[in-house]
């Protein structure tokens, strides 16, 4: 009778200690690093690899002012188009060479990266001030997203014509006088996530309908509509149209509802050689100082709890990074419908 009453004793002290543990995370994680011991193990990693599809001037800045905070820290940015980064990861990957520390690129690149086991789990500084739709917690964060919408020629469209809905683009007055960037697999993805896929596709064969020119390229496109080549460009980040503003362009854009939120993200890799210097990296980009930077930089970034970015009437829809699983689908559709 004792043994069994000891038994007993032994199994709640075991149940108490897992209910404690799944009560209070912090039981589980008593091992998490410091802010001050990362630092401290950082300094004797001294550098970490960087690997980034952003623009390379604003890469620099970004460099330039984390080695003004840690000047202990050498960055060697590796820099390259979306598209060209993935295709380098993953076949340093399978080599079993990946040189990466930290990872930055489009979120469609960042699930594959995961899915692959390339991502390593690391919870930022300012995790909690994410919100969940541009993250996927413990691999990566947004740093910033780009926004599809239509860009147009303030001389050539009239307020009182600007589209209200995406229907108005298939009204008879816009046929042959519009612009589509048709490699953009992430923006079809986006309306159709938005609109549903069958009304989604539906649409997409209207518009097509309405002689839209395909051409490559965001900064040509814009270009052309600022010179009249065309009305409006149906599938542009608002920020190509921002820059060309400043410059007193005529040129603006419109949201005639929902528009694509296409996110870039930051990580950690999972075979990290310096991860110390890497997770003080990703902390100071995904901090409020440095994405107030990105911002005033023209930047749109994802809505932190603490200091909210939104555009007054505008509402940004995510892409799920999942529909990386379909972007060559997707691409082969937009050649199929709009042509190459």
């Amino acid at each position: 009778m004792k043994i069994a009453s000891k038994a007993r004793f032994s199994l709640r002290r075991v149940y108490f200690f897992l209910a404690l543990g799944l009560a209070f995370p912090w039981a589980q994680c008593a091992h998490a690093q410091t802010h001050d011991q990362i630092v401290e193990a950082a300094k004797k990693e001294g550098e970490f690899n960087y690997y980034a599809s952003m623009d390379l001037q604003e890469a620099n800045l970004l460099v330039g002012k984390f080695k003004e905070k840690y000047p202990f820290l050498d960055v060697k940015l590796n820099r390259a188009d979306s598209e060209r980064l993935l295709t380098r990861v993953l076949a340093e990957a399978k080599a079993k060479k990946l040189g990466a520390d930290a990872i930055q690129t489009v979120a469609f690149s960042m699930y594959t990266m995961k899915k692959q086991g390339i991502l390593g789990r690391y919870m930022p500084a300012d995790n909690r001030f994410y919100p969940a739709e541009f993250k996927d917690d413990g691999f990566w964060t947004t740093v910033y997203y780009n926004p599809y919408v239509i860009g147009y020629n303030t001389k050539l469209m009239s307020k009182e014509n600007l589209p209200k809905t995406y229907d108005d683009l298939l009204k008879p007055m816009w046929k042959g006088k519009m612009l589509i960037e048709g490699t953009k697999a992430e923006w079809f993805a986006g309306m159709l996530q938005i609109m549903g896929k069958e009304k989604g596709m539906k649409w997409m064969r209207d518009l097509a309908k309405q002689e839209v020119q395909n051409r490559v390229g965001h900064g040509l496109l814009i270009q052309l509509v600022a010179a009249g080549e065309a009305v409006m460009d149906v599938d542009i980040p608002a920020p190509s149209v921002d820059r060309l503003k400043v410059t007193g362009a005529p040129v603006d854009w419109v949201a005639p509802g929902p528009v694509p939120g296409v996110m870039i993200g930051i990580g950690l890799a999972a075979q990290s050689a310096h991860p110390n210097s890497a997770k003080l990296y990703i902390d100071f980009i995904l901090s409020r100082e440095t994405q107030k930077l990105l911002q005033e930089r023209g930047r749109w970034l994802a809505p932190r709890t603490d200091s909210p970015q939104s555009v007054k009437g505008l509402k940004i829809v995510p892409v799920h990074a999942s529909e990386a699983e379909n972007l060559e689908t997707y691409a082969k559709n937009l050649r199929e419908i709009f042509g190459q």
